[in-house]
């Protein structure tokens, strides 16, 4: 596995980095304002790197609000981040980050965002349209096979491509900001995003347009739609989808069900 190297016996980088003495830390800040000036905690997390992802996400998780709303009968609960989209860019941030660097991974969380910076930038032959295409190369290869051996990850360079399906529907989308030598992934609120989206837009129209009728019918016929379903029956992209159900909310003639991917529109009663 690369741990020891057998003919100098001596333990190797790796084993360095997957013992108790690895000097890399994760350090972890919680902001009461959007530009991360006013400290409401902060931590640092030591030991070996799997240490670190197990300690550093319980941290992380602690300060993922749960929001519930309650519709009729229902209640519909809704964490500011998918825990999936959390773990993944955990351990995106230590699997590959560049070690030759002394400082620490930066992960900063406030009201609207949580932000994973790393040291390293993107590997030489990489930039950034190949990753959001999809196409991994790992800088730290016999790391990567320890965190698929453990379980950690899946080894085909996926985690980015589930964040960013993970928030598909949100009205805020993951970016990626890179240097030559930082890596930056900013998550969304997605309950913020959902609050924020919410104020803004065009001001509702004074008549249904066609748009709208088609709508109306679909849900006369079908109970209730998501917005997926809105989409491909309108034939438009999904911005253009959350305006039209936004707007036909303001007028009166639809009515939300459920937030985040439980959301579904149906038609208000008269």
């Amino acid at each position: 596995m690369g741990i020891y190297d057998v003919e100098r016996q001596l333990f190797t980088n790796l084993g360095l980095l997957a013992s108790d003495q690895c000097t890399h830390t994760v350090k972890i800040a919680v902001f009461s304002d959007s530009e991360n000036a006013v400290f409401l905690d902060r931590r640092e997390f030591a030991g070996s790197v799997f240490t670190q992802l197990r300690q550093a996400f319980e941290y992380i998780m602690l300060n993922n609000r749960t929001v519930s709303t309650i519709q009729a009968l229902d209640r519909y609960d809704m964490s500011d981040y998918p825990e999936e989209a959390l773990r993944e860019a955990l351990i995106n941030a230590l699997m590959h980050r560049d070690y030759s660097f002394s400082g620490s991974i930066i992960i900063n969380i406030n009201a609207r965002q949580m932000e994973f910076i790393s040291l390293g930038g993107l590997v030489s032959a990489l930039n950034r349209e190949d990753i959001l295409n999809g196409i991994s190369l790992s800088r730290n290869p016999r790391l990567s096979e320890l965190f698929f051996r453990l379980k950690h990850s899946e080894a085909y360079g996926t985690g980015l491509r589930r964040i960013f399906a993970l928030y598909r529907d949100c009205p805020q989308q993951v970016s990626i900001s890179v240097t030559e030598n930082t890596f930056r992934l900013t998550l969304p609120n997605m309950n913020n995003a959902y609050e924020t989206a919410d104020d803004v837009g065009e001001p509702a129209p004074r008549y249904v347009t066609e748009q709208m009728q088609t709508v109306l019918d679909h849900l006369s016929v079908h109970r209730e739609a998501g917005e997926d379903a809105l989409m491909e029956l309108l034939n438009v992209k999904r911005t253009r989808t959350y305006l039209i159900t936004r707007q036909m909310v303001d007028m009166g003639l639809l009515t939300i069900i459920g937030r985040g991917k439980h959301k579904k529109y149906v038609r208000s009663k008269d």
